[in-house]
């Protein structure tokens, strides 16, 4: 059994092994804090720590107390104003009402919530733990050929940490066997000449010597035979192959036409933050592509993406061409693994509400893995979810879902990529 010791320095006043405790023990209960959490967040500021507060009903403990010793004597007076199962109204409270969020208490006792902060790391992990691409699949070889390190036989020469021992003894001894059997065998013969020569009554003194000196000079042979040679090492050789890779690329539509508020706008904000953060810490190599559109789509950078003020009409079907046109140019399917993310509040140029459902159903559709579509509106469904939810019975691909206000951007997303069971 092998015991690892963590002799990481703790960071000041703090125990990294009781945190790790902490956190495991009421995980529940942090991750529900983070998630409420998301919503109280400006645009700018998602990926930072966050100061965690837990009920103290959530983290108080059982406690036993010694009762009242002795015999008592206890009269219960009975009344002519209640009878079984009356409700009794609450009492009204004594003293006045403060401004903490604790209640009133005559015993000049309590306990305040329990607050700590937790790093930004450890805000992503709980933020994006359980989450996935969903049928992510290794497609293709890349043009960065990534390999693969595995073991490939022995060698006779490597590092000394590579040294394989128990092949390196099997050598040696097949080695000392092969070079010293015959004159094992003649050691042997000698060996039983002498004892025959020693229990004769002649005299043999001559042959005794010459046997003794015979045996000598093999048992010295055989000695200098060494343990282990060079001849012998053997390492383990390790080879590298080229192994498929996942290439991914995420495509982000964001409608900003004049239907979309401020509000509205700042909600696919947060979602698609969300989501980069997602895949910049998730997986490695992930491509994005920014696609805006009004009238008209344009692929921009993530700058102008999230902070450019343009806005106009509303074509959604702009959008879809653009991410066609390309996907064409770009990013063959067969060797890449596409992704959609579409937010709009869903106001289309009623017209183009069955064009945009064609385009997805016979160009997008087929040559992606997965397109999530996020209707943001407090309202009713408007044509273009209609569109698509006709798709979506024959379509396992495509994923609805609606955000009506900001506390229902977190679970959205945890819906869209919460990882599908093996």
């Amino acid at each position: 059994m092998a015991h690892f010791i963590d002799r990481r320095l703790n960071s000041k006043g703090k125990s990294t092994l009781n945190r790790q405790r902490f956190l495991k023990r009421y995980k529940q209960q942090i991750k529900r804090a983070v998630s409420d959490a998301v919503g109280d967040r400006s645009v700018t500021d998602v990926d930072s720590g966050e100061q965690i507060s837990i009920p103290k009903r959530d983290i108080s403990e059982p406690v036993f107390h010694t009762g009242k010793g002795g015999k008592r004597t206890v009269v219960h007076p009975g009344n002519d104003q209640f009878i079984a199962g009356d409700r009794i109204d609450r009492p009204p409270q004594q003293g006045g009402g403060g401004s903490g969020q604790g209640d009133a208490s005559d015993s000049g006792e309590g306990q305040d919530d329990f607050n700590f902060s937790i790093s930004k790391d450890e805000y992503l992990d709980l933020l994006f733990e359980d989450l996935a691409l969903p049928n992510l699949k290794n497609s293709q070889f890349n043009q960065v050929v990534q390999y693969e390190t595995y073991r490939a036989g022995f060698q006779t020469d490597g590092v000394p940490s590579n040294l394989d021992i128990v092949r390196s003894l099997k050598g040696s001894m097949a080695r000392r066997i092969a070079l010293t059997a015959g004159d094992r065998r003649k050691l042997r013969e000698h060996e039983e000449a002498l004892e025959a020569l020693r229990n004769d009554k002649h005299d043999n003194t001559v042959a005794i010597m010459e046997l003794e000196h015979t045996i000598a000079v093999l048992k010295a042979k055989i000695a200098g035979v060494p343990f282990i040679d060079t001849f012998d090492l053997r390492f383990k050789n390790y080879a590298r192959k080229p192994v498929p890779t996942s290439k991914a690329v995420m495509f982000c539509l964001m409608d900003v036409s004049g239907s979309m508020d401020q509000a509205t706008k700042d909600m696919a904000k947060r979602f698609y933050i969300l989501l980069y953060l997602f895949l910049s810490r998730t997986y490695k190599n992930v491509e994005v592509v920014y696609i805006r559109h009004h009238t008209q789509a344009k692929e921009v950078d993530e700058q102008e993406f999230f902070y450019s003020q343009e806005t106009g009409g509303t074509i959604v079907s702009s959008a879809l061409k653009l991410m066609q046109e390309i996907i064409a140019k770009r990013f063959d399917p067969q060797e890449w693994n596409i992704y959609a993310a579409q937010a709009s509040d869903g106001d289309n140029w009623a017209e183009d509400s069955p064009l945009c459902a064609e385009l997805l159903a016979r160009q997008i559709l087929p040559a992606v893995r997965y397109y999530a579509y996020i209707e943001i509106s407090p309202r009713a469904h408007q044509s273009l979810w209609e569109q698509y939810q006709q798709l979506q019975a024959s379509q396992p691909k495509l994923a609805l879902q609606q955000i009506r206000e900001i506390s229902d951007i977190y679970p959205v997303f945890r819906e869209l990529f919460k990882k599908q069971a093996a």
